[in-house]
């Protein structure tokens, strides 16, 4: 369902015609030896590392079911896939607060932010260096401990927090004693 193959060709047409190699799967030995074998040049597309329990370390089996991933098939995922490359490059700003093992288990010395990542950071930065006022926070999300120091840093630099998702609940529990 959530299967990268399609991107294969759109990313070609988006390079001019370039040809991309795409792989069923994103570690294991058959990738290995295409990412090894790779003509100066070449593109390969490795499958959504979703498709693994390791990436997140946790999901659901083919019935449906919670599986968590065992702690020796993380660091087996994850050094797979740092055997594929020299240098990591994260341009995922959406999710690089996430413990995956994309996010932080690939070991490699070589390690850089991306242009959209450095666009992100570029922008946060200068919207809480000199923001237009009235400056409106908005947070949301369900772990309130998670977004404390967050909230602590900001009461300076804005004129008001909105808080929402499962956060709130936090708050009107306390504030307003409503049962959760």
């Amino acid at each position: 369902k959530y299967s990268l193959k399609p991107v294969a060709s759109k990313l070609s047409e988006l390079l001019g015609g370039k040809d991309v190699k795409f792989l069923d799967d994103c570690v294991g030995d058959e990738v290995e030896s295409a990412v090894s074998s790779a003509s100066n040049g070449q593109i390969i597309l490795l499958e959504n590392l979703r498709f693994h329990v390791e990436e997140e370390g946790k999901g659901k089996n083919a019935e449906g079911e919670k599986v968590k991933a065992e702690a020796k098939d993380v660091e087996s995922f994850r050094a797979g896939l740092t055997k594929l490359g020299d240098v990591y490059v994260n341009d995922a700003f959406g999710t690089a607060h996430r413990a995956h093992s994309s996010m932080v288990g690939v070991k490699l010395d070589q390690r850089a932010a991306g242009f959209l990542m450095k666009k992100e950071l570029d922008f946060f930065a200068k919207v809480l260096e000199s923001p237009e006022r009235p400056f409106l926070a908005i947070l949301g999300g369900a772990k309130i401990s998670d977004k404390i120091q967050l909230i602590e840093n900001m009461l300076d630099k804005v004129d008001s927090i909105v808080i929402g998702g499962g956060m709130a609940f936090t708050f009107k529990k306390t504030l307003e004693g409503v049962k959760v």
